[in-house]
């Protein structure tokens, strides 16, 4: 299937060029005070754009975050995210840490080592979770 061409000022519709968003229970002024990204985001300095406005239906706060740089398709090609050499996994965790430190104070970790022993549920659940390649997704 052939692919549209985009109106001229429009961005491209890569994966590198989209917004990751979360909705932080938070008011707007909260979230983005004095126009700096809130921490760990602020570590990304001038090489990522933020957006911060109010969620949908007064639910909080749209924080949202993308790459002023799309990242090479050789940094985003499957083998590179699996190593962890995706630059947007980096963004992406710094924005689940953002929304964790904003709503609950601190960014929860789970015990290391686990303090019982794996059921084969949990080794099921441990292996899928390494797959996702630190990007929150399966």
């Amino acid at each position: 299937m052939a692919r549209k061409a985009l109106p001229a000022g429009r961005a491209d519709d890569r994966a590198g060029d989209r917004w990751l968003t979360v909705t932080i229970n938070r008011s707007p002024a909260e979230v983005g005070s004095a126009g700096k990204p809130p921490a760990p985001l602020d570590r990304f300095g001038e090489d990522i754009d933020v957006r911060v406005r109010p969620a949908p239906g007064d639910r909080g706060t749209e924080l949202a975050v993308r790459l002023k740089e799309p990242p090479s398709a050789l940094a985003s090609s499957a083998p590179a995210r699996l190593a962890g050499e995706d630059p947007r996994q980096e963004v992406r965790l710094a924005l689940r840490e953002a929304k964790a430190l904003l709503e609950a104070g601190e960014v929860m970790l789970p015990d290391s080592p686990p303090t019982t022993h794996a059921t084969p549920g949990g080794k099921a659940l441990g292996l899928l979770a390494r797959r996702s390649g630190g990007e929150g997704v399966l």
